[in-house]
């Protein structure tokens, strides 16, 4: 068994989830602590300001001086958490996935700001990083990464199967789990936007970071326009049927003009269409699928969630996947904890129904003392 410390720093670039877990890296996963670390302001500021200049593989290098400087700065904080759970065992692990820069899997790319090595001689501990290269570079799109412990904990829990796990964060993701752990029945793939473009209107047009519990999208009016045009738009886009995104793939213009509570209603409403499509178009052959499990910081916007059911028709019943004891907040932090386990034992952590790879491969940096 192993003890493994989970480090997860999502799109929302607001801080950093850490969860501490014990497992084998197979079938064995308990979890001991979990616990959230907000970014200063300064480092928030930073990270979303750099974020807002990069929308093409050549900004990486233009940019290169502030990316170094930043990811020095974010692995410092990483370092500092590392410390606060203080803990020692002989078979003890980081999973550390760093800050989402860039990414693009068919320039083959994908940018965490997260140095493993700096990390290691901070901490002497054991780190994986840099865990979805070895994806990419065997065809796979990179993302999602998660889907071998949606089977673990859905397993674990005795859920009933099929299931489908939907994880709103900044992208919108799915993992479809048909048989429990030791079958390989798992499916996944992007949707599309998750909070990413309620964030950004959010963060542009106050002084808010987010629209908390959904609320000023529910007091706004969608602008019917508007959100027809966008629909259009995004229905005649060639990528979008991509396994993976990145949220550069989104922006706001076109709710441009709107006030804040009119813009949050259109994009949310935006949003809940687009997932909910999705949802549909991928599981129109599961016939005995009941339940959609919500997880990821989205499923707190009360207001998303309801168009989302509205959206979806009553097809299927959407539950948050707290109600099977799972602490939604901290399923990705767990994952990268139980994937950097995997890691160092070379068992697979993406594969062809998961991540277009050429067949299940291992991934993540390894860096030792």
């Amino acid at each position: 068994m192993f003890t493994s410390l989970g480090l997860m720093s999502g799109t929302s670039g607001d801080g950093i989830d850490a969860s501490l877990i014990i497992s084998n890296g197979i079938d064995k996963f308990e979890e001991i602590k979990n616990k959230y670390f907000e970014y200063d302001s300064d480092t928030y500021e930073k990270i979303h300001s750099i974020k807002d200049k990069i929308f093409k593989i050549n900004d990486l290098e233009k940019f290169s001086s502030k990316l170094r400087d930043l990811e020095r700065e974010i692995t410092l904080h990483h370092a500092k958490i590392i410390k606060e759970f203080n803990f020692n065992s002989e078979n003890a692990v980081i999973g550390f996935h760093g800050q989402t820069i860039y990414h693009n899997s068919k320039e083959k790319i994908s940018l965490q700001l997260g140095d493993g090595k700096f990390l290691n001689q901070l901490t002497k501990k054991k780190i994986v990083y840099n865990f979805r290269k070895n994806d990419i570079l065997h065809g796979g799109e990179g993302a999602p990464l998660t889907p071998i412990f949606h089977q673990l904990i859905s397993t674990q829990k005795k859920i009933k199967l099929p299931v489908c796990i939907l994880n709103i964060g900044g992208i919108s993701n799915i993992t479809l789990i048909k048989e429990p752990l030791g079958s390989l029945q798992i499916f996944s793939k992007d949707l599309g936007p998750g909070n990413c473009l309620i964030d950004t209107w959010i963060r542009k047009n106050s002084k808010f970071k987010f629209d908390r519990d959904g609320i000023l999208g529910s007091t706004g009016k969608k602008n019917e326009i508007i959100f027809e045009q966008a629909q259009e738009l995004y229905s005649n886009r060639v990528d979008k049927k991509k396994v993976s995104f990145d949220i550069s793939d989104f922006d706001i213009s076109f709710s441009r003009g709107l006030s804040l509570e009119d813009g949050a209603a259109t994009l949310t409403d935006f949003t809940a269409r687009i997932i909910a499509d999705s949802i549909s178009e991928s599981l129109t052959k599961v016939n005995t699928l009941e339940e959609i499990l919500v997880s990821g910081g989205g499923r707190k916007n009360i207001f998303l969630l309801k168009l989302i059911k509205k959206y979806l028709n009553l097809k299927f019943n959407l539950k948050l996947i707290d109600d099977y004891g799972i602490n939604g907040d901290f399923v990705e932090s767990q994952a990268f904890a139980f994937l950097a386990i995997r890691s160092l034992k070379n068992l697979p952590i993406t594969f062809p129904n998961t991540t277009n790879c050429t067949k299940p491969i291992s991934g993540g940096e390894i860096v030792e003392s």
